[in-house]
């Protein structure tokens, strides 16, 4: 049984005339190109600790399958504003599960989009609670906890944003929760 015992969490922005090398700059700015990325839902596992993003690469191959949690978004239109975020809602608890989301969008900064992935990551570990969030009740800014029924539950979230440039090359960028056993 494969259940990853730690997580980081990274975002780049990448830049070229072509589209897909556009995000192989945005991974390599994020420092994960030279994996072999899988694509997950969003739990986020119990019993598993956020690490720094050095020490969670220092534990990769180059050519390991990696699982992830990713959010990407591409623009080639001049001055168009883009983002990715994956957000996350830990339960104190560590031997329950929490979730992670992606959000990507247009026209959104990178406080609106982490914002808006964490809340989202806060409401899906909610509806395994049976419970309706309300958003302005249920946070506090200053801990950055959701109190959700009987729950504490920390919320964070990893956000990139960029503008698309002038001479209509491609920008992309990517948000991610990276998984590893």
């Amino acid at each position: 049984m494969y259940v990853p015992t730690r997580i980081f969490l990274t975002k780049g922005v990448g830049h070229h005339k072509e589209k897909l090398t556009s995000f192989e700059m945005a991974l390599r700015k994020a420092r994960i190109a030279q994996f072999n990325l899988v694509k997950v839902s969003s739990i986020f596992p119990p019993r598993c600790r956020i690490v720094a993003r050095s020490k969670g690469l220092s534990y990769l191959s180059a050519g390991q399958i990696v699982h992830c949690v990713m959010s990407e978004q591409s623009t080639n239109e001049p001055h168009r504003l883009i983002s990715a975020s994956v957000g996350m809602a830990v339960p104190k608890d560590s031997e329950k599960h929490g979730y992670l989301s992606e959000h990507h969008g247009f026209g959104q900064t990178e406080q609106q989009a982490g914002d808006y992935a964490e809340d989202l990551a806060a409401d899906m570990f909610a509806t395994i609670m049976g419970i309706e969030v309300d958003v302005q009740a249920s946070y506090d800014e200053k801990k950055e906890l959701w109190k959700l029924g009987n729950e504490i539950v920390h919320t964070a979230n990893i956000t990139q944003s960029a503008v698309g440039l002038k001479d209509g090359s491609w920008t992309t960028v990517v948000a991610a929760a990276i998984l590893i056993k």
